[in-house]
């Protein structure tokens, strides 16, 4: 009777990308380059757009900060970035899961603090978000990234704003003085604003200071003989 022998096949099973995605899902990124890479890596469950950088802002017609009320900022979306914000909240309804995977900075924490606020109050629900950050654009990196969400850093988004409003403290005013005076386009934020304040401030204590006359009187004294001669000066006169 034949014997009949198992043969194990040496071809190894395809393996399984770590990314799945729960139901329809959207990742959304600052740089549009970004974007078209990252599409490659993950499957056909994922959609990938991306925010051209930042979707709300200070006004440019006005300060935009409430100096009444806390200094609270008063956010528009640029025209510049409404066809994309558009794009997004219509991704964005029909997605289940939201990840938000702008860079890991203080900007990037406000991008996807701002888009969580935009997408909530378009009626996306605020448990479908997830905050995920990664420092290379590979496939392991992604996938990494995407098992790995963590919550949004208020702290860092917090520090963004407040360089945002200083900045636009200082400078909103500022700007146009130094446009009136010197030349259109120079900027003037905290940080331009503070070291021209210290060389104005320099520059008075040089004006108020007043010149006065003094000598210095010296004499080289010596021996009869000429032998030892010693330098003195003069330190009072009359007492």
């Amino acid at each position: 009777m034949p014997r009949i022998t198992k043969k194990s096949s040496t071809k190894k099973p395809a393996k399984k990308s770590a990314a799945k995605s729960h139901g329809k899902s959207l990742v959304i990124v600052e740089s549009p380059t970004k974007a078209k890479t990252i599409s490659k890596f993950l499957g056909h469950g994922f959609k990938v757009l991306s925010s051209f950088g930042h979707v709300r802002d200070l006004p440019k017609s006005n300060i935009g900060v409430d100096t009444e009320h806390d200094f609270e900022p008063v956010y528009e979306i640029p025209d510049r970035a409404k066809k994309h914000v558009e794009e997004i909240k219509d991704a964005a309804a029909k997605a289940d899961v939201i990840y938000l995977a702008s860079d890991e900075d203080r900007e990037g924490e406000a991008i996807s603090w701002h888009l969580l606020n935009l997408l909530t109050e378009n009626g996306v629900p605020a448990d479908r978000f997830k905050r995920i950050t990664f420092h290379e654009i590979t496939k392991e990196a992604i996938e990494k990234a995407l098992e790995n969400p963590r919550k949004l850093d208020v702290r860092m988004v917090d520090a963004q704003q407040a360089r945002r409003v200083l900045d636009r403290l200082v400078g909103y005013k500022l700007s146009p003085f130094l446009w009136s005076k010197i030349t259109f386009g120079l900027s003037a934020g905290r940080v331009q604003s503070v070291v021209v304040r210290l060389i104005v401030e320099r520059e008075r204590e040089v004006q108020k200071f007043i010149a006065q006359e003094y000598w210095s009187i010296q004499a080289l004294l010596a021996k009869k003989t000429g032998e030892d001669t010693l330098l003195v000066r003069l330190v009072k006169k009359n007492g």
